[in-house]
């Protein structure tokens, strides 16, 4: 060893094994933080675009046709509002939105789509009060009688609830007047 200075040698590799240890370890630590899907450390994340979403894996085994993916076993009825994937009028897609059920027939439901967005310009669209789809901002709302849309059963994830009977029979006359 060399003692000319007063600090061993030994000492001095000591120190400098511990730094380096400890830069290795801090590099682990930012490394790990940047993995481990907080975001934390890689900036803003993108937005997610407005696509349709990816399609529905295929019923279980040992489901029954109709039976929610919750388990929950209720199947929509005419009257109820539900939030389900509904289908494109072009049939390029479909999007998870609130929708009246007017008919079941079999394994679909026959639906009319409610939007936020009111269209003066179509006909048969009825004002919903706001709140009626139990959205997360309690907007008002509007029911589109113009185009229906069949939406298969294994599509409905969510049950609203029931319309009044005086919005029911509006609907009703409506769709006898059109």
């Amino acid at each position: 060893m060399n003692h000319s200075h007063g600090v061993p040698t030994v000492l001095i590799v000591l120190i400098v094994l511990a730094a380096l240890a400890l830069l290795i370890g801090l590099a682990a630590l930012a490394g790990r933080r940047r993995n481990d899907g907080t975001g934390r450390g890689q900036g803003p994340r993108p937005s997610r675009p407005h696509t349709t979403p990816p399609p529905r894996r295929p019923e279980q085994p040992g489901r029954r046709s109709g039976e929610r993916p919750d388990g929950s076993g209720r199947v929509p009825a005419p009257r109820e509002i539900w939030w389900a994937e509904v289908p494109f009028e072009d049939g390029s897609g479909s999007k998870d939105r609130p929708c009246l059920v007017l008919r079941v027939t079999g394994r679909t439901a026959t639906v009319a789509k409610i939007t936020s967005k009111h269209h003066a310009e179509l006909p048969d669209v009825l004002a919903l009060p706001a709140g009626t789809v139990a959205d997360r901002q309690g907007r008002a709302s509007w029911l589109e009688l113009d185009e229906l849309r069949e939406v298969p059963l294994t599509h409905f994830r969510r049950r609203v609830g029931p319309v009044d009977a005086q919005l029911w029979a509006r609907v009703q006359r409506a769709r006898s007047s059109g």
